[in-house]
């Protein structure tokens, strides 16, 4: 249930919260290394809130509100460090598509609060260059650990495959906050559920080009796999196409390879595609289990929340919150309400200014 937003945040207008924030990001810069930098070796595209005036690209729709009263502005370095139990869990993906590991997380964790971003000024991420799907990915993340919560979920296969060791470095070594993707636990579940041993994997061109899930693969001896890159999945999922003769005809031309190579197994490595999973189910027929890291991931950020020893405890009903970082709010409430639930029924944007990535940013990795 969506309640409304904390009080607390004072006088001064949206300026005063502004500053407030900035405060607070300027805390979790000094706290991970006053840079903002990942200090990983991929450190170029690491800098997720470069100057303004750099070469143009991507845009970068900031969120200016703070409302969670685990981060206060007389104690700013709390946005890095030791955030209460009851701080909610960040979620984040490039548009609606995470929402299904949302709802997962909300169905078996129905105590935890869910902070939920939609980042959808710059998404969908797949046709992006890594190094700027990490450097988005890394700014989000920065935002969501300056707003106090507690732990992270990267709900998006091409950001999981694209900055999870820097992510990991960043927070969990430099904050101490535990950081869950999305496809370990598929490649656990579809590993389980083939019979034949041929797996298939259909992503965004970022995902399968990473080949993520080929060196996810890779321990689980004697399984062939079939990878499949399908973009315009997403673009239906966005527009709110889940049906009908177009995407129908689509799945066909992008499945039949994977239906000609017999797998009896088919991971959907993109968030987006299980709420288009009947289309996909029909089309590769009724011999073949569809496999969605939602359920696999959920019980991943429990084991998560347990281990650390950061479950909440509060009897009262959690507060989630919805953001997205495009312009158009009320299309990403309509479409995130559609498939999430009632928990969606405000979403927040408070934009404060467009950021262009740096030219090193936009290259993609050697």
């Amino acid at each position: 249930m969506l309640l409304p937003p904390l009080g607390g945040e004072g006088g001064g207008g949206a300026s005063a919260v502004v500053s407030r924030r900035v405060r607070l990001r300027r805390a979790l810069l000094d706290r991970l290394g006053g840079s903002g930098r990942s200090s990983t070796t991929s450190g170029r595209a690491g800098a997720p809130r470069p100057p303004r005036g750099a070469r143009g690209g991507a845009r970068w729709r900031r969120r200016a509100r703070v409302r969670w009263e685990t981060v206060t502005a007389s104690d700013p370095s709390s946005a890095a460090a030791g955030v209460p139990t009851d701080a909610p869990i960040g979620v984040f993906d490039s548009g609606v598509g995470g929402l299904t590991v949302a709802r997962a997380i909300l169905d078996q964790l129905p105590n935890e609060a869910i902070l939920y971003v939609g980042d959808t000024a710059n998404g969908p991420y797949g046709p992006r260059p890594i190094a700027e799907v990490r450097a988005l990915a890394l700014g989000v993340m920065d935002d969501l650990v300056a707003e106090g919560v507690k732990a992270l979920v990267i709900a998006c296969n091409t950001a999981s495959s694209a900055v999870l060791r820097d992510a990991r470095e960043r927070y969990e070594v430099g904050a101490g906050i535990p950081v869950v993707e999305v496809i370990q636990p598929a490649v656990r579940a579809a590993v389980r559920a083939t019979r034949n041993g041929r797996v298939g994997v259909i992503g965004t061109v970022g995902t399968i080009q990473s080949r993520a899930y080929d060196d996810a693969f890779a321990a689980a001896e004697g399984l062939e796999l079939v990878s499949r890159a399908c973009p315009r999945f997403v673009e239906f999922v966005e527009a709110g196409v889940t049906s009908g003769p177009e995407l129908f005809q689509v799945a066909q031309e992008y499945l039949t390879p994977l239906i000609a190579a017999d797998v009896d197994t088919l991971v959907l490595g993109c968030t987006h595609y299980p709420l288009m999973s009947a289309a996909i189910q029909y089309v590769m027929g009724p011999g073949v289990r569809l496999v969605s890291s939602a359920e696999e991931t959920a019980a991943d950020v429990y084991r998560t929340l347990v281990s650390h020893g950061i479950e909440r405890t509060a009897s009262t009903p959690p507060r989630h919150r919805f953001e997205s970082t495009g312009d158009d709010e009320r299309a990403f409430r309509s479409l995130a309400a559609r498939f999430l639930g009632p928990e969606v029924r405000h979403v927040e944007n408070f934009p404060t200014g467009a950021i262009h990535l740096p030219a090193g940013a936009l290259a993609p990795d050697a």
